[in-house]
């Protein structure tokens, strides 16, 4: 699993996560609290009917406090408390004259000999009175209420509020103070994740470099903008990229001083040779021609080396069929001495990309040399140029033995020769060619002849446009 996916998870998990225990927390707290301020209110509610009842109980007769309290505590439509309040939309009563939820209050006074002078209650428990909050039913409703007897009077007064009410105000009290939480849960998750994402771009700008660097350019990563957690990190990669550059330059100067060195005392070996045989050709033809193969691998080897390297190769704007017809010409003599037929099938017209016109040159003449050495004699070798998406696609097929499919990697690989491709290469042509290729932003592959003749068709697509590693070079 990759860090980035990582970290999104547990940061996404532990925000879900503290995220709900806290809108739980806060909807539970919420709650109580609320409980809390209705019972503060119910028992004000009861405290300022106290007042009003010993005001009225000092200033009037017993007879007169039943009429003065209906009076003066009815609320609006408290007659009909059950009739349209679910109906009702509008929380602000018409005209302004109240709201609705205050007609789910209700006032009880009884003297203190328990004779009801104001019931709008009328709760099943009147005969039991008792100081504090308690719960009470009436009209099919449960009902939250707070009883106090006024020590000045004896007067009891009781305060009620439903429970549908108080629980319907606290959970929307609640729920306000919890949705905006809950609503903004996903933005936040959105929000940390693309912060992860934007956390690790100085990462990702890292990693370009090393996935697009190239043997032949190796160069320390650019550690100006790296983060300074990783800073050590890439300091370390730095130095390993020092050393593995210094080690490709050792194995490459190596392999190519000793292959300058080689070539001299070959070709001075090969005259030598050359000189002692005059009178006698056949008896030294074996080793004459051994003479030659070691010069044709060293001569390879000093090409790969400089393939490899990428120096001192400027691409420039050539035409593909000139270069093919160039390479053709070149090859001819080769081509002559087994009676091979070399055919050029041109679609392309002037088949204009950037490359490097030697090394072109170099891959055709190798692929070309290639067919002719294992085709038989008297057949015919076809070069077709065509169009291909933004470059271009050279095939060569010749009608030799073919490589078997599951070999044509391996025959890719240096110095290797198969047992079906008989002769005198050194297993370096191919791979060479392929170098060349890739160098240019190509590709080459193999495949069986389309037919149904034997032979083996070498492909090679090159696009039209300049190649970032011929650009390095």
């Amino acid at each position: 699993m990759s860090l980035t996916r990582t970290l999104t998870l547990l940061v996404t998990s532990t925000v879900l996560l503290v995220a709900l225990i806290a809108a739980a927390w806060s909807y539970i707290e919420s709650n109580h609290e609320l409980e809390e301020l209705f019972d503060a209110e119910l028992a004000q509610s009861t405290r300022i009917v106290q007042g009003l009842v010993r005001h009225l109980a000092d200033t009037q007769s017993l007879e007169q406090l039943p009429q003065t309290l209906s009076e003066t505590l009815a609320l609006p439509r408290s007659d009909d408390m059950d009739i349209d309040f679910e109906a009702d939309d509008d929380e602000i009563l018409p005209d302004g004259t109240g709201h609705k939820y205050e007609k789910k209050l209700a006032f009880e006074v009884w003297t203190p000999d328990r004779e009801p002078l104001l019931d709008t209650l009328k709760a099943d428990d009147a005969e039991g009175l008792v100081p504090g909050y308690s719960w009470a039913e009436s009209s099919g409703h449960r009902w939250r209420v707070f009883t106090l007897q006024d020590p000045a009077t004896g007067f009891w007064i009781r305060t009620a509020q439903r429970e549908d009410i108080r629980e319907e105000l606290s959970q929307e009290l609640a729920l306000g103070n919890v949705l905006p939480l809950l609503l903004a849960l996903p933005l936040l998750l959105i929000a940390a994740s693309a912060a992860i994402q934007l956390g690790f771009r100085p990462l990702r700008r890292l990693e370009r470099p090393i996935r697009h660097m190239a043997a032949e350019n190796i160069h320390p990563l650019d550690d100006r903008q790296a983060p300074k957690e990783v800073a050590g990190l890439v300091q370390a990669v730095n130095s390993l990229l020092k050393r593995l550059n210094q080690a490709l330059e050792r194995e490459r100067r190596f392999s190519a001083d000793a292959a300058h060195e080689l070539r001299t005392p070959l070709t001075a070996l090969r005259l030598n040779l050359e000189k002692i045989c005059e009178k006698d050709p056949e008896q030294f033809r074996d080793l004459i021609q051994s003479v030659d193969r070691m010069v044709h691998l060293v001569e390879q080897m000093l090409l790969l080396n400089r393939v490899d390297a990428g120096t001192d190769f400027r691409p420039g704007y050539h035409n593909l069929s000139v270069i093919l017809e160039q390479s053709i010409a070149d090859v001819a003599p080769l081509a002559l001495k087994k009676d091979i037929d070399p055919i050029l099938e041109d679609e392309a017209g002037k088949a204009l990309t950037c490359c490097h016109s030697a090394l072109i040159n170099t891959l055709m003449r190798s692929l070309l040399a290639n067919a002719i050495q294992y085709s038989p004699e008297h057949t015919a070798i076809t070069t077709r140029l065509v169009p291909a998406g933004d470059g271009y696609l050279i095939t060569v097929c010749d009608q030799g033995p073919g490589i078997p499919a599951k070999e044509r990697e391996r025959a890719l690989s240096r110095f290797v020769r198969l047992d079906q491709r008989r002769g005198g290469g050194a297993g370096l042509g191919l791979a060479i060619a392929r170098r060349i290729a890739e160098l240019h932003g190509g590709q080459l592959t193999l495949s069986d002849r389309t037919d149904g003749q034997s032979g083996l068709c070498v492909s090679i697509w090159l696009p039209a446009q300049p190649a970032r590693q011929i650009h390095r070079a």
